[in-house]
């Protein structure tokens, strides 16, 4: 398979994800500010699941970029990373109408940890395709940031229970973490593509 449609696949399931969380904010019946309160949390969560869908569409742009070719193993670690972001409507959904309750956030949490579990089982396959001595697996090498990532996705999934509050603001903090793409792979991309003629 070309790397191409594999990305352009995924650009149009990330597109359809990001259509249904819209579609979960319902028009106020009122026409004052007081109309919207009430949409709040779930526009919040909608503004975070957004970012979030950003920040795996950036770097998984720049991933598919710099593999060298798509296996099969490859495009079912891509399908498993699609599947788990496809439940991101549903649990932002959930968060939001609930105002952050602990079992919803929780469940938020786990989604968006099973997530980056499949992102790392993606990247690994991308960079054990391209050898252990390319200039992807360099520039990767141990990464902390991913790994990190999933320690605090457990944590605020934890820590919904008690503190659903705070396990909110790990999410944002995670996702902070990841606003601008990962320049490891972008550097990657950019030396294939000024060394292709």
């Amino acid at each position: 398979m070309e790397k191409n449609r594999l990305e352009a696949f995924s650009d149009g399931v990330l597109a359809i994800i990001i259509t249904i969380m819209v579609l979960e904010l319902k028009v106020p019946h009122g026409s004052d500010f007081a109309a919207l309160k009430p949409l709040l949390p779930v526009f919040l969560s909608y503004v975070l699941s957004f970012i979030y869908i950003g920040i795996y569409w950036n770097n998984h742009h720049h991933l598919v970029k710099a593999a060298t070719r798509v296996t099969a193993a490859i495009m079912w670690a891509n399908l498993h990373l699609l599947f788990w972001l496809s439940l991101l409507p549903f649990v932002t959904g959930w968060m939001g109408e609930n105002h952050f309750t602990p079992l919803p956030s929780a469940i938020y949490g786990a989604v968006l940890l099973m997530a980056a579990v499949a992102y790392s089982i993606l990247q690994n396959l991308i960079v054990t395709e391209a050898g252990a001595d390319s200039r992807l697996a360099r520039s990767i090498q141990r990464d902390y940031k991913g790994k990190l990532s999933q320690v605090l996705y457990t944590a605020g999934a934890a820590i919904s229970f008690f503190r659903p509050w705070l396990a909110g603001c790990i999410y944002v903090a995670v996702a902070l973490m990841w606003l601008i793409p990962d320049r490891r792979i972008e550097r990657v991309v950019d030396e294939m593509e000024s060394a292709a003629p």
